[in-house]
């Protein structure tokens, strides 16, 4: 049976092209643009303003809601549910 671990030099070639796909991931940086021959999408009804493309891929915040961190300091018995009812 043979021993399958790798090599320390097999490890530092793993180690260095993990590396390399890393920060060529965070290389090209530049504005969006519309496709060739495509236009953005019409202006949302009653706005002053065409959106620029970063504003309309940027969620809203009704989309992404603020997390939050606040941590329980006391056990606190739960509100009634009137939705929590037994199955069947």
């Amino acid at each position: 049976m043979t021993d399958q671990r790798m090599t320390r030099p097999a490890r530092a070639a793993l180690a260095s092209a993990v590396a390399v796909l890393a920060l060529a991931g965070c290389g090209g940086k530049s504005e969006l643009q519309p496709a060739p021959g495509q236009s953005l999408p019409p202006a949302p009804y009653a706005a002053e303003v065409q959106p620029t493309p970063s504003e309309l891929i940027t969620p809203s915040v009704q989309a992404r809601p603020q997390r939050s961190d606040e941590l329980l300091r006391r056990s606190e018995e739960r509100r009634e549910d009137r939705f929590n009812l037994p199955p069947g």
